[in-house]
């Protein structure tokens, strides 16, 4: 898929650190229900009193815009963009040449680069300002987890080892075995049970109006379908800068449930159909 179409798929696990998985644990999984920016109750205290943009501080129930044109929000950050796929993608053409592209004809620091999945699920349960949620690759294309073309992706600032193939989390020796776990993870009996609340989220009558408030999951207002008619942007400085933002910070996909979504059957119940049948693009 082109960079400005993705798929986007949920963060399904919480256990990045044990050396075994327990799918009847419930505090192995993710909760489905919280944008991925909240899961960690303390980031959902500091996404409901105030928001952190350039380095200014505003509360969400007072934020003002002097010209009275940007809605309020919770995040700065989107879910899926396409730098976020880039990301993820790096060590995969194209979008290594993509990534490069997007950098100046560089690859990022080393320091910004996908490196670790248990350090990626650690960095976004540290703040609610990296809230990027996982692309199909996850759970189901090993090749992306290595950098089998020997790209030069840096070395830390910091120190540490050259970034070369992504660290995994100790339940998983390879990245066949990752991808082989992680899939069952999302056919197990938890999230068929609760993969509905996310769904709701992201496609349904939580992404938009007052449930998406009392959600804590408004974003950007640009990132919304609709939110703004280019055809009316008579600016061309104005409209590049719009669909700019559009394009590199990301959207919003169209609303596709106005009501409550109801949870699926367990993957080993006769009535079980697949939680992913409604189409999961995000046009970026």
């Amino acid at each position: 898929l082109p960079s400005k179409v993705a798929c986007i798929m949920p963060w399904i696990l919480a256990d990045y650190t044990s050396k075994q998985l327990n799918f009847d644990e419930p505090a192995t999984f993710r909760d489905l229900s919280k944008p991925i920016g909240i899961v960690n109750p303390d980031n959902a205290v500091l996404v409901r009193e105030k928001i952190t943009k350039l380095g200014t501080l505003y509360r969400y129930e007072s934020f003002e815009d002097p010209n009275g044109e940007i809605s309020k929000f919770h995040y700065g950050t989107h879910y899926s963009s396409a730098a976020g796929v880039m990301h993820y993608l790096v060590r995969t053409e194209p979008f290594t040449s993509l990534h490069i592209q997007l950098q100046g004809q560089r690859f990022d620091v080393a320091d910004r680069q996908f490196n670790s999945i248990p350090s990626a699920w650690s960095l976004i349960m540290s703040s609610p300002y990296d809230n990027r949620e996982l692309i199909p690759e996850f759970f189901y294309f090993p090749d992306f987890l290595r950098n089998d073309n020997h790209f030069d992706l840096g070395r830390p600032q910091l120190g540490g080892k050259q970034v070369g193939d992504v660290e995994l989390p100790p339940w998983a020796t390879t990245p066949e075995e990752f991808i082989r776990i992680h899939r069952g993870a999302l056919e197990s009996d938890y999230v068929s049970a609760n993969l509905h609340n996310w769904i709701d989220l992201i496609f349904g009558y939580k992404q938009k109006g007052r449930a998406a408030e009392a959600a804590l999951n408004v974003y950007y207002y640009l990132t919304y379908e609709g939110a703004v008619d280019l055809d009316d942007v008579t600016d061309p400085i104005e409209r590049a800068s719009i669909e700019g933002m559009i394009k590199n910070f990301g959207q919003t996909p169209c609303q596709l449930l106005k009501m409550r979504r109801c949870k699926q059957h367990s993957v080993n119940s006769p009535n079980h159909t697949s939680p992913f049948h409604i189409p999961t693009f995000v046009h970026l």
